[in-house]
């Protein structure tokens, strides 16, 4: 999936929480913007196993959401959001394709690495690969809620991803074409 499906997908699970308490709504926002897209930082090493933890991610999230809901403040609602919304990341991972630059052959039955039993976990293909027409009617579904309960300039970052995220889809096939050897 796309990274900013991932995003979405954390910003549509903290809304329901932002719009009850608005007072945390930026910093839910924030984590779980930045946990959707902190495990693709590991791209430039071995992506989707370096920083990807769809099974021992959970030992976080949940510890993370506890002190959230035991202490209450905006630094552990961005924590817990970047803790879950992170996990999601790892974990829906493997609703899609592998992690090479053209998914779409099928060529891996590698989509996310287990840390926990030392294994990769298969691609279900759910979604394609990242940018197919499916992750784009994903993304903006997903970011339909993020639209109605943030405001401010946060709203625009995110109308801003909505567009990011059709452009890629739009392009996505492409860009293998366009990328140079070197990243492949």
């Amino acid at each position: 999936m796309m990274a900013t499906t991932h995003v979405f997908t954390g910003l549509a699970l903290v809304a329901p929480i932002a719009y009850f308490v608005p007072e945390f709504a930026l910093a839910l926002g924030v984590g779980a913007t930045l946990g959707g897209l902190a495990p693709d930082f590991d791209l430039v090493f071995a992506h989707r196993r370096t920083l990807h933890f769809p099974v021992a991610g959970l030992a976080v999230a949940v510890p993370a959401v506890t002190v959230a809901a035991i202490a209450p403040s905006s630094p552990t609602f961005a924590g817990a959001a970047f803790a879950v919304t992170a996990w999601l990341h790892a974990a829906s991972d493997a609703l899609g394709g592998g992690p090479e630059m053209d998914p779409w052959n099928d060529r891996t039955e590698r989509a996310v690495y287990d840390h926990v039993r030392r294994r990769w976990i298969r691609p279900r293909r759910w979604i394609r690969y990242d940018g197919a027409p499916e992750d784009a009617v994903v993304a903006v579904a997903l970011a339909v809620p993020a639209l109605l309960v943030f405001d401010g300039w946060f709203v625009a970052v995110i109308a801003g991803c909505v567009v990011v995220s059709l452009l890629y889809a739009l392009l996505r096939r492409r860009l293998v074409a366009w990328t140079p050897g070197w990243l492949e």
